[in-house]
């Protein structure tokens, strides 16, 4: 009949027997795998043997003397490896994976967070990049009244190798918000007139900071930085261009000139 109430989770075996046909050796290959000598029951011409005239290891018998094809052997198994069972889905819990797991166990020995690789096992983090740090080499005359590109050359940092020709573009995989920040630095900027400092995306104003200078006397200096959070696509690039009207030409200075800017986590 049926099985009646919760199907047991345990499997049930019966004893197994295997006869061995004696080739005059002592070492005889078992049906299957045991773990000790305790779990096999060997019988040579229908004398049990003392277990401590044989051993096992794995499914590989060794007996205490050779046997030939007259002799009769069996060999009863007590106790055999059998497969494991598999839990349940769902019923692994926390307290019955305490320690550690090797990557070896895993299918995949990283995971992406973020579009960013983080490698399973040892220190592991995850960085705002890509990231980068540029500025001048030397002063950089600007045009009045005219939209002059800053052709940043010098670089402090720059993680995925993305700045470059006086650009930043996004790298492959690397699309997402970024907080970009320039500043810039310039002489003789007079009375009322004004700096101003764009950044442009693709090669049109994205946003634009603006400084006016209100002031008694002439040859003022014009320093400020502007800082934008921008959603950038692969590919999509940005320039750092500067405006101003003082009525000539003036120079960016170098030591104040700059452009930065880096990946956001998790936005």
């Amino acid at each position: 009949m049926a099985y009646i109430g919760v199907q047991p989770t345990d499997t049930y075996l019966s004893i197994a027997s295997q006869q061995i046909t004696g080739t005059g050796s002592a070492t005889y290959t078992l049906d299957y795998s045991v773990s000790n000598e305790e779990d096999v029951a060997v019988f040579v011409n229908n004398v049990r043997q003392n277990v401590s005239s044989y051993t096992v290891s794995g499914n590989q018998l060794t007996l205490g003397g050779t046997i030939s094809a007259s002799d009769e052997c069996w060999v009863l198994f007590l106790g055999r490896t059998v497969g494991t069972k598999t839990p349940a889905v769902g019923s692994v819990t926390n307290d019955m994976l305490a320690g550690s797991i090797a990557n070896a166990k895993l299918a995949n020995s990283s995971i992406t967070l973020n579009g960013s690789a983080v490698s399973l096992g040892g220190s592991a983090s995850v960085a705002n990049t890509p990231a980068f740090l540029v500025n001048l080499s030397g002063d950089q005359s600007l045009a009045s009244g005219a939209f002059t590109k800053i052709t940043f050359d010098s670089e402090v940092y720059d993680t995925d190798s993305a700045f470059a020709s006086n650009k930043f573009t996004v790298p492959s995989d690397k699309a997402g918000k970024y907080v970009l920040t320039a500043g810039i630095y310039l002489d003789n900027i007079d009375d009322s007139e004004y700096l101003e400092l764009f950044f442009f995306k693709n090669g049109s104003s994205a946003n634009f900071g603006r400084q006016v200078v209100f002031a008694p006397n002439t040859n003022r200096h014009g320093a400020f930085t502007s800082t934008i959070t921008l959603s950038l696509s692969v590919s999509d690039y940005i320039e750092i261009y500067v405006y101003h009207d003082e009525g000539s030409a003036q120079s960016a200075r170098s030591a104040y000139t700059f452009f930065a800017g880096h990946k956001l986590i998790g936005v």
